[in-house]
């Protein structure tokens, strides 16, 4: 089976000193959750701004489903839901109006939309709160809205960069929980990047990514058998010291 997303040998510099991303390359299979960790400042938010064709490597290629992301950013932009770091919702519009607007922007006509939002939100628990204010939100609440936006077209990749910042410990397992779910049961592929190791399961894909660079990439079984290591947290620690 092919991966659902493909990164061959990518670079990217803000300018000719600053070099974010070194010959990166790593892949991501369906129905799988590949954790991509690194520390702040490792080129994590830069790479999703790569994947998510905000920006453009120098060199290198993305591929969403075998769609080269350069040549047919379209088709495979389509494939894709996308969970940012900072939070995206209209907070004067209530839930239901932001995922109308999400529908919309993806050609659904209001009756596919409304079967949409409806199932969607109700798997995430959130439909009850369809006609509140953004703005009234929990953080969590928020969060979940934004997944439940970024899965209303059924994607295949879906790609969230750190989505607990700011959450609660409740809110953050959740979080975390339901994506994993959602491998198992919709063999959605899952690019979750972050820098707390407390978010990766034994049978994760983990990418480590430092200095622009990726480090290591494997289950965290073999990262800690690489770096001799009794635990992910030290193979991370090991990996990413100076």
């Amino acid at each position: 089976m092919k991966p659902v997303l493909q990164v061959e040998g990518v670079s990217f510099a803000y300018s000719r000193r600053v070099r974010a991303l070194d010959r990166v390359s790593f892949a991501v299979p369906a129905a799988r959750f590949t954790a991509l960790l690194g520390p702040n400042g490792a080129g994590k938010t830069t790479l999703m701004a790569l994947v998510t064709h905000l920006f453009r490597p120098s060199e290198g290629t993305i591929r969403v489903a075998g769609l080269d992301l350069a040549r047919h950013s379209c088709a495979a932009l389509a494939r894709m839901g996308v969970v940012f770091q900072r939070p995206t919702l209209d907070r004067d519009l209530s839930v239901r109006q932001n995922l109308r607007y999400a529908a919309a922007l993806r050609g659904f006509d209001r009756r596919e939309a409304e079967a949409r939002i409806n199932r969607t939100t109700e798997r995430l628990g959130v439909q009850a709160l369809l006609e509140r204010p953004v703005r009234t939100l929990s953080g969590g609440q928020a969060r979940r809205v934004e997944l439940a936006r970024a899965l209303l077209h059924e994607p295949e990749l879906l790609v969230l960069d750190e989505p607990t910042v700011g959450l609660d410990i409740d809110s953050r397992r959740a979080i975390v929980d339901h994506v994993h779910e959602l491998c198992r049961s919709d063999g959605v592929a899952v690019l979750w990047t972050t820098h707390l190791i407390d978010e990766i399961r034994e049978d994760d894909r983990v990418v480590v990514l430092h200095r622009g660079r990726v480090r290591a990439q494997g289950s965290p079984a073999e990262l800690m058998q690489a770096t001799g290591t009794p635990d992910l947290t030290a193979a991370f620690g090991r990996l990413t010291s100076d």
